[in-house]
């Protein structure tokens, strides 16, 4: 252990830190102290989203400490931009273990500099606080949550005024303002309890209203309001809406996973609460099954992400991808909105550069603007921003289990994604037809699409310059050639720069700066590589594509695009 880590901890054995807090370091000292070291050798980094990292004590850890140490950062930063103006900011919390006393330390931090606080009462979905940062006028908002991450893990995703996170240069002012902060000198911790409002049944009724206005055929849902939906909110904050919501919309059977109904950050039934794992949703698909339900949905701990289980075409049950769920989802918002008459020559949607490329082809079909951003959520907010007044958003999306549907919402928003993908399987019930049918047709109508998502873990003190490696590996010697098909285009986003490999032509990318790089080959394939920016992973996103001529070649073509996917990560050595 070098000498700079054990000055950071001696600060915290000396200083005005909790009993509890130096007893833990002690104990580490004598028992783990490999785990003490990785505590403490590096602060952690509030990225453009926010923090996110393990629980427990150390300048690496999310605690209380390095929580009020963000907070007053981002409050000096709120103050600074809005010196002559009433400041106010919402907090919300999901429910993982210690988010209520992290919300409510973050809440008497901003109150303690003088900024009036709206928290939520108890736990609620992440994106009903983008919208109450909206409903309530509010400069900015946090909620702590570490979204999908397993249960040692906890977060604060940071909100702008728009109700999205953070971007340019908020992002990066924030940043400064929070590494400036030094010691727990500088943090104002008590003082401004007059100034914290709680909020909650008033918020949910508006927030409630709002998601009903994004129906398009609420006389399907009339008519089939006896789909049988099961729902699970694995142990998270959807449990407070979603079933509430699905009630508003009309629906009237539904069935909530009782093992997995109670909000608990031990998440005790699963591994890894996230609905993109199958095992996460193996207990909903098992009720499914045994209801021979139409229609099985999760959604995250924050209720940000959807998972759908339905029947193939062969009766089986099965999980959607996020790339087939957002399909799906934009499909039926441009094609409903048509068939019923309600569609604007200026709509547009949304999706981000590692979604799949049938979502441009759905759109360009429809002759409906589709625009391509980075990944995460507050780049399809900023789009949605500019384009205010002059574009009519209706939907964006991508593959990692998100949609943002309307523009009342700012973020990736599952509570209303259950919502719209129930009356789509109504929609589709009603026409004597399931989820997986309509999938079917639409591969037939644009194109047989398939994804695949690799995650490759590098944790510990070198994960981080290991992934580096690898990056810097794939820019400076990029593939020429892989599985046996030629790379004709390289875009670096890191460069800005799109490269044809044959004929040595460079183009601008219209987009920030991002860590991204992509490979896309004489046939359409697109291979993608990007570091994930709140976990030590690097990502590598794999989009196939042929034609479906019929429903009946469905299997054959689909294992040819699996087989397809197969050698091509065989050839780049990541399995």
């Amino acid at each position: 252990m070098n000498q700079a880590i054990h000055q950071k901890i001696a600060s915290w054995l000396e200083g005005n830190f909790d009993t509890a807090t130096k007893e833990e370091i002690r104990s580490l000292q004598a028992n783990q102290p490999d785990l003490l070291e990785d505590a403490f050798y590096r602060n952690l980094e509030f990225g453009t989203g926010g923090l996110r990292g393990l629980m427990g004590v150390g300048t690496n850890r999310v605690n209380k400490y390095t929580i009020g140490m963000a907070t007053q950062g981002f409050s000096n930063y709120l103050l600074k931009t809005y010196p002559n103006a009433s400041i106010s900011v919402v907090v919300g919390h999901d429910s993982r273990n210690n988010s209520r006393f992290l919300a409510e330390t973050t809440a008497q931090v901003f109150a303690a500099n003088g900024i009036k606080v709206y928290l939520f009462e108890a736990l609620r979905p992440t994106p009903e606080l983008s919208f109450a940062i909206r409903q309530l006028q509010c400069k900015a908002g946090v909620v702590c949550t570490a979204s999908h991450n397993p249960k040692d893990y906890n977060g604060y995703k940071a909100y702008w005024n728009d109700g999205g996170q953070l971007v340019p240069p908020h992002d990066k002012n924030v940043i400064t303002e929070v590494e400036a902060i030094q010691s727990l000198e500088e943090v104002k911790w008590t003082g401004g309890d007059a100034l914290i409002e709680i909020i909650g049944a008033e918020i949910d009724a508006s927030y409630i209203a709002m998601l009903k206005t994004l129906s398009v055929y609420p006389e399907v849902i009339a008519a089939q309001s006896d789909l049988k939906i099961v729902y699970t909110p694995i142990h998270g904050t959807g449990i407070t809406l979603v079933p509430k919501v699905l009630e508003a919309y009309g629906f009237k059977n539904v069935h909530v996973v009782e093992e997995q109904a109670t909000p608990d950050g031990n998440f005790p039934t699963v591994a890894y609460p996230n609905p993109e794992e199958s095992e996460t949703m193996r207990i909903g698909l098992e009720k499914a099954k045994a209801l021979n339900a139409d229609i099985l949905l999760g959604t995250d701990p924050d209720a940000d992400r959807v998972g759908i289980g339905v029947k193939n075409h062969k009766g089986e049950w099965v999980l959607m991808n996020g790339n087939q769920t957002a399909v799906l989802a934009f499909a039926y918002m441009m094609e409903a909105r048509r068939a019923k008459g309600i569609a604007a020559p200026n709509d547009m949607v949304v999706t981000t550069i590692v979604t799949t490329e049938m979502i441009n082809e759905v759109a360009r079909q429809n002759e409906v603007n589709c625009y391509n951003v980075l990944t995460g959520f507050k780049w399809i907010a900023e789009l949605v921003k500019e384009k205010e007044g002059k574009e009519n958003y209706i939907i964006g999306g991508e593959e990692s289990f998100g949609l943002m549907i309307g523009d009342q919402i700012r973020d990736k928003d599952a509570v209303s994604a259950v919502a719209l993908l129930c009356e789509m399987a109504a929609y589709e019930k009603n026409k004597g037809k399931s989820l997986f049918d309509k999938m079917i047709e639409l591969y037939m109508q644009y194109g047989f699409y398939y994804e695949h998502l690799i995650s490759i873990t590098k944790k510990g003190m070198n994960g981080q310059q290991e992934i580096a490696a690898m990056m810097e590996g794939y820019r400076k010697q990029p593939p020429t050639e892989i599985a046996g098909m030629k790379v004709v285009t390289l875009l670096d986003y890191q460069l800005q720069v799109s490269t044809n490999l044959q004929t040595g032509v460079q183009t601008t990318i219209q987009l920030p700066k991002s860590n991204v790089l992509q490979f896309v080959t004489e046939d359409g394939t697109k291979i993608s590589a990007r570091p994930s920016g709140t976990e030590p992973k690097i990502k590598f996103y794999f989009s196939v594509n042929s034609v479906l001529p019929n429903r009946e070649a469905f299997d054959e073509v689909y294992a040819h695009l699996q087989n397809k996917i197969n050698n091509i990560i065989a050839a780049m050595q990541l399995n």
